[in-house]
């Protein structure tokens, strides 16, 4: 049944600013709820590599480079999850596909902190890719389908928003559990999120449009014939967000190293705990970003704030990776956060608006995650560059990659208020 919303007096004013979430449905909130939530336990397994990086290379006596293609290669199997998920969402149901995801990435990070050698690693590493792929594509297409147009933006922004969070909680996690028990015993901490699906089994329904849909006879990818409009339009947002992921990939993997690393290996030499708090201010900054991208889609249009993010983005990152002062590098952080990541909370909103209902999960899962294919090289990358010249200066090529995906944007069709099909 279409939602109908209740007459507003004389003297009443519609939702705003701050009063929309009293416009929200149970429905609408359960979805966001779900799907927020996964990703944010989500980030935070992904993160805890990242994070215990410095002592993972001294314990595999690994290089830049080899720790970089260990992060690439969670990136490969996102990309394949992504897609292989979507399919599994288009035919069995979002929330489905959603707890299948999260079952996969908790089992694989918990054990990461089993490995004995770089080849055990990037096994459960590359599994964790694929529960991490397949829970953006479900929960996306779970809470795009089931919110409101005029809302959309803003609950899928929520929603990547909530990824910032879970990196805030890897740090908390590695600062409590790593001085005491190791980092094997971090990775265990990851196997927490399993819980998740007990409740969303029981709690959160299938998007009316896509029961609809499945109910339809004539319903599937093979069945459904894509506008050239649509195609164009899905390969221009692909082509924007692959540059943006290598962008974002290539420099918040190395953040952390850039921060902790001596001097002589690239780095700034700051301590953990110090290293930890720069950490969280910046992952603040992250989470303004993605929340406020919501809104900001949702009043002004998704291309104008993809292209004010990511040039924005592309002007910082160098000057943050040349930045010497501990008080500097405090203070940018989060703007380069801000600017660095708030786009992705339109990407959902932008792909859900492009693709019909009986392939979206599918369609996004492959778009999003055909970018982690590329962005897969960037850790590397900049673990290769970094060798010769230091992680700050190997920041310029994904300053470059942010000014790539800003052009793209400008081509994007403008979908702001469109009714899914």
């Amino acid at each position: 049944m279409p939602h109908i919303q209740a007459s507003i007096g004389p003297f009443s004013e519609p939702p705003g600013l701050f009063g929309w979430p009293r416009d929200v449905t149970p429905a609408e909130r359960k979805a966001l709820f779900a799907g927020g939530i996964g990703w944010m336990l989500d980030a935070m397994d992904v993160m805890l590599y990242s994070l215990v990086l410095t002592y993972l290379i001294r314990e595999f006596s690994m290089d830049t480079r080899t720790a970089g293609f260990l992060n690439s290669l969670t990136l490969v199997a996102s990309a394949i999850g992504g897609f292989l998920f979507g399919l599994l969402a288009d035919r069995f149901g979002r929330t489905r596909a959603l707890m299948a995801s999260i079952l996969i990435y908790s089992a694989a990070s918990a054990a990461c902190g089993l490995s004995h050698s770089v080849p055990q690693l990037a096994v459960f590493r590359f599994v964790l890719g694929l529960g991490m792929g397949g829970e953006w594509t479900a929960g996306a297409a779970l809470i795009a389908e089931t919110w409101r147009p005029k809302h959309r933006g803003k609950a899928l922004g929520l929603m990547q928003s909530s990824y910032a969070i879970g990196e805030a909680m890897a740090a908390l996690v590695v600062l409590w559990v790593l001085p005491h028990f190791g980092w094997r015993a971090v990775f265990f901490v990851g196997v927490l999120p399993a819980l998740l699906v007990l409740w969303i089994r029981a709690s959160v329904p299938e998007p009316t449009i896509w029961k609809d849909r499945a109910a339809s006879p004539d319903r599937g990818f093979k069945k459904t014939a894509l506008p050239v409009g649509v195609l164009r339009a899905g390969m221009l947002a692909t082509s924007m967000n692959a540059f943006s992921l290598f962008g974002y990939w290539g420099l918040f993997t190395w953040i952390p190293a850039y921060l902790s690393l001596p001097v002589s290996q690239g780095g700034r030499g700051i301590g953990l705990v110090k290293t930890t708090t720069f950490f969280l201010v910046l992952c603040g900054g992250k989470w303004m970003g993605y929340a406020a991208f919501g809104f900001l889609a949702d009043a002004f249009g998704r291309r104008k704030s993809y292209f004010a993010y990511l040039f924005i983005a592309a002007a910082l990152v160098p000057v943050y990776g040349m930045t010497r002062s501990e008080l500097w590098l405090l203070a940018l952080g989060p703007v380069v956060a801000f600017f660095g990541t708030g786009s992705f909370s339109g990407y959902a909103a932008i792909a859900s608006e492009i693709f019909p209902t009986e392939i979206r999960a599918a369609a996004m899962g492959l778009s999003y995650n055909v970018g982690r294919v590329l962005s897969a090289f960037a850790p590397f990358a900049v673990g290769t560059l970094a060798i010769k010249y230091g992680i700050g200066p190997a920041f310029f090529l994904q300053a470059a990659a942010f000014l790539l995906a800003a052009m793209l944007s400008l081509a994007l069709p403008e979908t702001r208020g469109q009714k899914l099909v």
